[in-house]
């Protein structure tokens, strides 16, 4: 229940050409404190329910806890999230042993690429395609957390 993640920005959009899958989602949080973010999920035609943990000291690691629900349910969680629902559309790529999540956000994150890694353990290496940017992993303004209540466009 541990999740080690690295995130950097995405230069361009070249990733699409070798992407396996893509899905809308939209998700709200039902709190976005860092201590413990409670967030709502529709990915495609499903519903997640997901609580994190606050990071650890490097920042690559934190609880989480997530547990599939059924969509109906889920629009209904998002009718109580927090103002910032978040628009997006994650790519999947694979490179090398891992696959990168890829998102696109919309609405007030438009222009926004980001691109996240999860990891066996905090020192794993891991191949770095051509498109991949900045290493943001320890930059809070890139959680979708933050994202929600402080979008891109008003920074």
């Amino acid at each position: 229940m541990i999740e080690i993640e690295r995130k950097f920005l995405v230069q361009g959009n070249s990733f699409k050409a070798t992407a396996f899958a893509e899905n809308h989602i939209a998700q709200g949080y039902l709190s976005s404190v860092p201590e413990r973010t409670v967030r709502v999920r529709i990915k495609g035609e499903k519903g997640f329910l997901t609580i994190k943990g606050i990071s650890n000291e490097s920042g690559l690691s934190r609880f989480e806890w997530e547990k599939e629900i059924p969509v109906e349910e889920a629009k209904a969680l998002l009718l109580l999230c927090e103002k910032g629902v978040i628009d997006k559309t994650r790519f999947e790529v694979r490179s090398g042993n891992h696959v990168y999540e890829i998102d696109v956000f919309y609405g007030d994150n438009e222009g926004l690429i980001i691109a996240e890694i999860e990891l066996g353990s905090e020192t794993e290496t891991f191949e770095k395609p051509s498109w991949l940017g900045e290493e943001v992993t320890n930059d809070k303004r890139y959680y979708n957390s933050y994202l929600s209540n402080n979008p891109y466009k008003n920074w």
